[in-house]
């Protein structure tokens, strides 16, 4: 695929006295009717804003037999995610540095170190997400255990420190087969979803449903609109105003859990909570019969 990259001109610069302008061609045999695109770039700075400017355009470039694909369209809200997500504390240490190497004298060591350090701290948690999130699912079958999904339960919420108080309403000797670490992690996500949007209590259940055991995590907070109900489990989803990024919203932490979920043979859904909130439900196959359990 061939990504284009708008260059900006040095300040001062014009048509006549500006730096020369190249004409790169490339190939993307996905643009049906326009396989050469010719794009001008100008010989001049190379910064993170032309890399913001592609991820950020990049909707408009690739055309109406791309975005025909919902695969290929995932696919491309993923990266545009993704390079926004990176781009934006990449940019805080760049004009912190530039600042820094502007007015040396009046630069105060240990505040710069210390936000340059919270900027990086916030690039290593994206990329080490994004590792999680391709890793998802891909232990082999033999480092699956069986487990009682109730006492998982309780040993990641006892873990845990709590903005408002997480209730318990779990039915033991619901067994399923897991890689346990990967079950805190499904659930330390619904959590930490849960914990930001709730007024004043988290709800988490845990009963079997026929053949399935089901896993629910419920606030009672502004809830979300059922045309998101899909959206959320997006990589980088944006929602509305109510439960956006800006609040700290769903970034990677639902993509995960839902990745993990398939990989377990289960499914991941939200629905309203009776609280009226958000109930994410996670349904997994029983291990086994769990008798007098089942409804």
């Amino acid at each position: 695929m061939g990504v284009c990259f708008r260059f900006v001109r040095p300040h001062g610069g014009d048509d006549r006295h500006g730096p020369s302008a190249m004409t790169v061609v490339y190939r993307d045999p996905a643009l049906v009717g326009d396989p050469d695109r010719r794009v001008s770039v100008a010989q001049g700075e190379d910064e993170t804003g032309p890399a913001r400017d592609a991820a950020e355009s990049t909707p408009d470039r690739l055309g109406d037999a791309r975005r025909s694909d919902p695969t290929a369209d995932r696919q491309r809200r993923f990266l545009a995610g993704a390079a926004h997500e990176l781009l934006t504390p990449l940019a805080g240490l760049r004009t912190q540095l530039e600042e820094a190497g502007l007015h040396p004298v009046e630069t105060d060591l240990s505040e710069l170190v210390g936000h340059t350090l919270r900027d990086v701290d916030r690039l290593q948690a994206i990329v080490s997400d994004l590792l999680t999130l391709v890793k998802a699912g891909t232990k082999p079958a033999h480092e699956r255990r069986p487990a009682d999904l109730a006492e998982l339960v309780q040993a990641v919420v006892s873990s845990r420190t709590a903005r408002v108080p997480v209730l318990l309403n779990l039915i033991p000797g619901v067994v399923v087969h897991v890689v346990d670490h990967e079950i805190h992690r499904l659930l330390g996500d619904l959590l930490n979803n849960a914990q930001r949007h709730a007024r004043s209590r988290v709800l988490v259940e845990v009963r079997p449903v026929g053949d399935r055991a089901e896993l629910a995590v419920s606030d009672d907070g502004s809830g979300i609109a059922e045309a998101d109900w899909e959206r959320v489990f997006e990589p980088f989803g944006r929602l509305d105003e109510s439960r956006s990024r800006c609040r700290g919203g769903p970034g990677l932490g639902l993509a995960i859990a839902g990745e993990i979920a398939r990989a377990h043979g289960g499914t991941i859904a939200v629905e309203n909570a009776a609280e009226g909130g958000a109930r994410f439900v996670v349904r997994l196959p029983l291990t086994g019969p769990s008798p007098g359990l089942r409804p």
